[in-house]
């Protein structure tokens, strides 16, 4: 049976905690999604006859964890698709990466997407199909062999936070796409959508969602500890 992690639920919402390795929706593989599961989770809870609606605000990467934002009216869906497009949503990331960044930093790249190898690639300078790419990062906890990052992004693109930090020499655990040493155990990244700020689509209130990093991994508890 498959625990759904619900940070918010209301009628018109539901916002989960995506574990990493779960795909967001489907693909060629035919894997079972979060769309699945939080489909199941609804009709089970309120006893649904038919069939659920439950509509995709946006995406993370299968190896990512953290706060995805479902809707459960067609409505909702709008109003949130059009946050998203006017980039009104705060996004903010953690990442363990490998090594000591500075403290604080500011990451202009351009990036230029390969559907091949599923990856994008980050120039200093404008090229040819690429897209401006910003971030800002500071530093908010040194491990021993790892660094905390928490990330705000500026704008949204393929795979942005891991093909950025990469450029910079910044790998993030477990991400071998991207130049870590090693992959970790479970195909995880340690890269969680840690926060989402976004204005409910139907009170208009501003709500600030929270993921908590993954359970039973030392790395992330030592995060979290003072």
């Amino acid at each position: 049976m498959f625990f759904l992690d619900v940070i918010y639920e209301d009628n018109h919402l539901l916002v989960v905690n995506k574990p990493a390795g779960l795909l967001v929706q489907g693909d060629q593989t035919g894997d079972p999604t979060l769309l699945d599961h939080a489909k199941d989770y609804l009709k089970t809870k309120y006893k649904k006859p038919g069939a659920v609606y439950l509509g995709l605000v946006h995406r993370l990467d299968r190896p990512t964890s953290g706060v995805v934002v479902l809707a459960r009216t067609s409505k909702a869906l709008s109003r949130l698709n059009q946050q998203f497009k006017d980039r009104d949503p705060k996004k903010t990331y953690w990442a363990l990466v490998e090594g000591k960044p500075r403290k604080e930093r500011k990451l202009i790249h351009f990036l230029k997407r390969n559907p091949k190898l599923n990856k994008s690639f980050a120039f200093e300078h404008e090229v040819p199909e690429s897209k401006k790419a910003i971030l800002e990062y500071k530093c908010l906890k040194t491990l021993n062999n790892y660094s905390l990052l928490e990330i705000d992004l500026h704008t949204g693109r393929h795979h942005q936070i891991r093909a950025q930090l990469s450029a910079e020499k910044l790998f993030i655990k477990g991400d071998l796409k991207y130049g870590a040493k090693r992959p970790n155990s479970d195909g995880s990244i340690h890269l969680l959508a840690r926060k989402l700020e976004i204005i409910h689509p139907v009170r208009k209130e501003q709500l600030l969602l929270v993921a908590q990093p993954p359970s039973r991994d030392s790395l992330w508890d030592a995060c979290l500890t003072d």
